[in-house]
């Protein structure tokens, strides 16, 4: 069980977060013209904005509250007279209130995936894979909660901290930090680390765009000429969704 344990939660983490560091810079390299989501922005309209809507504003929360809490050092909050129990506490209302709604808006954008004929046939396997995994760990997520509510003094979260900031100062033996927390946090450890190994692979990939050049970019389309070449035109394009 031990070793397992180090397998999974001390070296798998170090493999997932090269590939997905290295496959995106490779991708950016190699394939910026794919470097999108696939557009199929006219059908069922106002299911994809709302959606879309309340997808991203949750997921953004929810990265948001798992970057602060899991890398924050622990003397930041103790100094800034936080307590271990207030903070699990922030976690399970912020956090459960930005999972439901992120929930109701990946089960909105599943939904128009997988009953919507004409998009179905348009999707590929990884669009549909990708948006099947998100919406399990959200579950997953979502399921911790009423094991967390049984630890309000913040103890257990306060492991998941140390394991987090141990596997990015590369501390050895750091897994065992979580040999005996509840399977469901494992479960919920485990998926997330495969969507980072994942993620070079999949349509998610357009989210390094958004900070800083997507929203003001010049749109580029692959045009195809008779000999077989492609070349990049300077053309601009609707945003894709």
């Amino acid at each position: 069980m031990q070793t397992l344990n180090a397998i999974v939660f001390g070296w798998y983490p170090y493999l997932c977060l090269t590939v997905f560091l290295f496959g995106s810079l490779v991708r950016f390299d190699r394939e910026q013209y794919s470097w999108r989501s696939g557009s199929s922005q006219l059908l069922r309209r106002r299911q994809l904005v709302w959606g879309s809507n309340l997808f991203h504003v949750g997921i953004l929360f929810i990265f948001l509250g798992h970057f602060v809490g899991l890398l924050t050092p622990i003397w930041i909050f103790d100094m800034l007279g936080v307590s271990h129990g207030f903070k699990q506490m922030l976690a399970i209302v912020a956090g459960g209130a930005a999972g439901l709604m992120c929930l109701a808006g990946i089960s909105l954008l599943t939904h128009r995936r997988l009953f919507d004929p004409r998009i179905r046939a348009n999707s590929s396997f990884g669009d549909t894979a990708i948006l099947l995994i998100l919406f399990a760990q959200l579950l997953l997520g979502l399921a911790t909660i009423p094991v967390s509510l049984g630890h309000l003094d913040g103890h257990e979260m306060v492991k998941f901290m140390g394991w987090a900031q141990g596997i990015l100062t590369l501390q050895p033996g750091i897994a065992a930090n979580i040999l005996d927390v509840h399977p469901i946090f494992k479960a919920h450890l485990v998926l997330g680390m495969t969507i980072f190994l994942v993620f070079p692979f999949t349509r998610l990939v357009h989210i390094w765009s958004a900070p800083v050049w997507y929203l003001g970019r010049r749109g580029y389309q692959v045009v195809r000429r008779s000999d077989g070449a492609s070349r990049a035109a300077d053309r601009p394009l609707q945003p894709a969704e």
